[in-house]
């Protein structure tokens, strides 16, 4: 029994300690006083909004992101650190002063790109060079000359021919005969030639002068 009591009072200490730390820390915040920190945040080689920063106090669960025009607006402490990230921007801090005068901080914040420069990496297809020149020995190339010859032979440039929409021309003068037989249209149905009588009286006189008859 006697040497579960030193493990227990350990215990003991360590909680008592760890509520102390926690009810000093708390006290301490509340003599400090809420400022009110506010501001716009731009890049550094324009004068664009960032949207999407996270701005946050850490270890104290307080945070916000900037909106869609960089604006931010959270409460803050005296004495806190707010820290300022972006994915590709590098990272910035600003310090409350410990006695601010008012209760209210504006900033125009600008963050700079974070380049990072990686090293070159030489990328081969095969793992050593004598493998490569082999493969390249051994490359089947197909003769050019001859995919032209089959692209120009006869049955396909029929098969094109069959597929290619209709040209400029072609299309205007569709239009044209279109619009003449639409004009003709409009004054009654078109006559047959074999009922018109006219027609019929020049071809009885073609047969008499033998225009139809075949020429040696």
């Amino acid at each position: 029994m006697k040497l579960l009591k030193i493990p227990y009072l350990i215990l003991v200490l360590g909680v008592g300690f760890i509520f102390y730390s926690g009810t000093a820390l708390a006290q301490n915040d509340l003599d400090k006083k809420v400022v009110q920190l506010s501001g716009i945040i731009l890049n550094a080689d324009s004068t664009d909004a960032v949207p999407g920063v996270n701005i946050y106090v850490p270890k104290k669960g307080r945070g916000t992101v900037s909106g869609r025009f960089g604006y931010f607006s959270m409460p803050v402490l005296e004495g806190d650190s707010v820290v300022f990230s972006f994915i590709g921007l590098k990272r910035q801090t600003f310090k409350v002063p410990e006695r601010a005068e008012n209760d209210k901080i504006s900033l125009i914040l600008t963050m700079e790109v974070d380049e990072i420069a990686l090293a070159e990496i030489e990328v081969m297809p095969y793992p050593t060079e004598e493998e490569f020149k082999k493969a390249v020995v051994a490359l089947n190339v197909v003769d050019p000359m001859s995919i032209s010859r089959a692209n120009m032979s006869p049955e396909m440039l029929l098969r094109w021919a069959e597929s290619m929409p209709a040209s400029g021309a072609e299309n205007f003068r569709y239009f044209q005969q279109s619009q003449m037989i639409q004009n003709q249209d409009l004054y009654g149905p078109r006559p047959l030639r074999i009922l018109d009588p006219f027609a019929w009286a020049q071809f009885i006189r073609s047969i008499k002068r033998g225009d139809l008859k075949s020429k040696d």
